[in-house]
């Protein structure tokens, strides 16, 4: 965790002692103008008609009292900030992802934490960073800095999110210790084999109650958290979780490489993944549902790598299942250029971009335009990743050499109108692809390229003879994925988006679409600049350039564009 500024100096310091009081919190922001006499009036008389265990400020939350200044309710934040500054100290949003659990954990016990009602949330070699939300009561700094043996420096946060990751993050370190003493220090194998001599060789089950439970806390975590991808990835001396969240990796947590071995060996477990098998990549799939009972799938795949096993789990959302072209976030003249080319008899449409770009998302939406009551519509993907009604779906499979090539070329003789191809990796694919076109299939596959003018040179480079492109190639969509604004605070940080000021990602496009002009440069054979510069000509906007569009809506902001595209 990063470390935090140091304490403002408070504007003006209350005196007071001892617990919070709503009531004298209504004093102080009718003292400071904050609320009108008669807001503070309206809310004494509200909360006298009955007593309340709440925390005063969850309390006066709950009335939504009217600030003076806009009219606008004072929510919990905005009454934590202000208390934070009637008393002097620092205010805090905690970020989970920023907390290194193990450590604040192990600063003090969950019993002490809950008693005084406080929450370890940095711990550096010169002081332990306690998060209160009653900042008159210090009686208990004394003893934690006699423990600790580091100054303690308080700072305010929201007592909702005190009492909430008091529970989390103590019940995770819990849980982990019981992995590890259940397991000892063992960490498997590993491409440097240290001897340490007198040290006990458990290893540790995969079925014990402490690694069982530290999973279930990952994927729960994951899901609370939007992660698209969890990273599961060994160290030399520990084990590391990473989340995905809107395309940005985000430290979580660190762990023994005893309990990240037995972790990588349940969820192995449950995907119906061979747990012996470590030397080489497996693939495997899992089914789970979330905190609000919707069925979720993850996709997994493991690597050895020098210090053990790496996992990444990709987890597909029901919320991003099959979506229309307005949700994908193409500009009206892109979507009709793009609905216009998914809607010709035959050729070939290629959508190009990274790995998480979305491409698989944009063919499925272009595929859910088209009639399949009426065309027999064909896919081979590596795996199905969505289910489409009326649609054939193939998944190709290593174990009995089914590749991209060989259904492809069994589709070809199911009588197919529509072919989808989930990826073209090989000249064999490419070639089966372009001749399926050719002979009068509408055939959409995916392409690993950085923009749409390169998909074509990366076709010839693969053996495919341009004449041969010229003739089938209709278009070329290249997209990258910049991260939206949040709905709720428009980029400040709020507790939905979890304090980075985005939620959610829409696409930028670059469409290609082949006119004579640029067929000609095909055959000829013309560089990426020349093919580039006529697609440009006949009404292509560059990737960066449809990102002006997303900014100038207030959708995303300039730095999100510029991370995510080329110059």
């Amino acid at each position: 965790m990063k470390t935090l500024p140091e304490t403002p100096a408070p504007a003006a310091p209350a005196i007071h002692v001892g617990p919070l009081d709503w009531r004298r919190m209504v004093d102080w922001l009718r003292a400071d103008g904050v609320i009108s006499l008669e807001e503070a009036q309206r809310t004494i008389a509200r909360c006298s008609q009955a007593e309340s265990s709440q925390h005063p400020l969850v309390r006066l939350a709950s009335v939504s009292m009217a600030r003076a200044s806009d009219g606008k309710p004072l929510d919990i934040e905005a009454l934590t900030e202000y208390l934070a500054k009637r008393a002097g100290l620092q205010y805090l949003r905690i970020d989970p992802l920023k907390v290194d659990v193990g450590r604040v954990a192990d600063s003090m016990s969950a019993q002490y934490a809950e008693r005084h009602k406080v929450l370890p949330v940095q711990v550096t070699a010169k002081e332990v960073v306690v998060a209160t939300a009653e900042p008159f009561i210090d009686d208990w700094v004394a003893e934690v800095e006699r423990q600790s043996r580091r100054a303690v420096r308080r700072v305010v946060a929201s007592p909702q999110d005190i009492h909430r990751y008091t529970a989390e993050f103590f019940a995770l370190a819990k849980s982990v210790r019981a992995a590890q003493k259940a397991g000892g220090n063992s960490g498997g194998s590993s491409f440097e084999q240290l001897v340490e001599l007198g040290k006990s060789n458990k290893q540790l089950d995969a079925n014990d109650q402490g690694v069982v439970k530290v999973v279930d806390w990952l994927w729960q975590y994951a899901f609370d958290q939007r992660a698209s991808d969890i990273h599961l990835e060994p160290r030399r001396e520990q084990g590391v979780i990473r989340f995905r969240i809107d395309g940005v990796l985000h430290p979580v947590y660190q762990m023994p490489m005893g309990v990240h071995n037995a972790m990588v060996s349940r969820i192995k477990l449950l995907g119906r993944i061979d747990v012996v098998e470590k030397r080489r990549p497996q693939d495997g799939r899992i089914k789970t549902r979330n905190q609000r009972g919707d069925e979720v799938e993850m996709r997994l795949s493991t690597l050895p790598t020098a210090f053990g096993e790496k996992m990444v789990m990709r987890i597909f959302d029901p919320d991003n299942t099959v979506k229309n072209l307005d949700a994908l976030g193409f500009a009206p003249h892109d979507a009709q250029r793009w609905e216009a080319l998914v809607k010709r008899p035959h050729g070939i449409i290629l959508v190009t971009g990274p790995t998480g770009s979305g491409k698989t998302t944009t063919l499925y939406a272009g595929l859910g335009r088209l009639d399949a009551t009426r065309n027999n519509i064909m896919t081979v993907e590596d795996p199905i990743e969505y289910e489409l009604p009326g649609v054939g779906q193939t998944q190709v499979n290593s174990k009995i050499d089914l590749t991209f090539a060989k259904a492809l070329r069994a589709i070809l003789r199911q009588d197919p109108d529509i072919i989808m191809i989930g990826e073209i990796r090989d000249f064999e694919t490419a070639q089966i692809a372009i001749q399926a076109s050719l002979t009068g299939h509408l055939v959409l596959a995916t392409l690993h390229t950085n923009d749409a003018a390169s998909a074509v040179t990366r076709l010839i480079d693969m053996g495919v003879e341009p004449f041969l492109l010229s003739s089938s190639l209709l278009g070329v969509l290249a997209q990258r994925l910049v991260r939206k604004y949040c709905g709720s605070c428009h980029g400040k940080g709020c507790e939905a988006c979890g304090h980075t000021g985005y939620a959610g990602r829409t696409g930028v496009f670059e469409l290609l679409v082949t006119d004579d002009a640029i067929r000609a440069q095909i055959h000829a054979q013309a560089s990426e600049a020349e093919i580039r510069t006529a697609a440009l000509a006949a009404g292509m906007t560059l990737m960066r350039e449809d990102g002006e569009r997303l900014i100038a809506a207030g959708i995303t902001s300039r730095e999100e564009v510029l991370r995510v595209t080329r110059d």
